[in-house]
């Protein structure tokens, strides 16, 4: 069984054990439930939203807050002595694909 989630404006498809980053966001305790679930597929015919599956959600355990890749920032302009680099580096959450339940 699969379901296509939405999570801070990205669409993820995910199975039960599936390991991937989420956007960083307060969490207490180390669960959370995503509520967006636009599909679940997997068994006979999919169930698609309009936008969202009633009732549909998806259990998440935490593993841990990670980082992302550096990512560098360079402005540039020729013959003008103008230089900037400055950089960022994303925060994540770890997380895994626990129990996907449907209505």
């Amino acid at each position: 069984m699969y379901a296509i989630v939405e999570d801070s404006g990205t669409q993820i498809k995910v199975s039960t054990g599936d390991v991937f980053n989420v956007d960083l966001r307060d969490v207490e305790g180390d669960a959370i439930t995503l509520d967006n679930v636009l599909m679940i597929g997997g068994d006979g015919e999919p169930t698609i939203g309009t936008p969202y599956v009633e009732g549909a959600s998806v259990a998440v355990e935490v593993l841990e807050e990670i980082k992302g890749d550096k990512l560098d920032i360079i402005k540039f302009k020729r013959r003008k002595g103008y230089r900037r680099k400055t950089g960022h580096r994303q925060r994540y959450l770890k997380v895994r694909i626990g129990d996907i339940t449907a209505k």
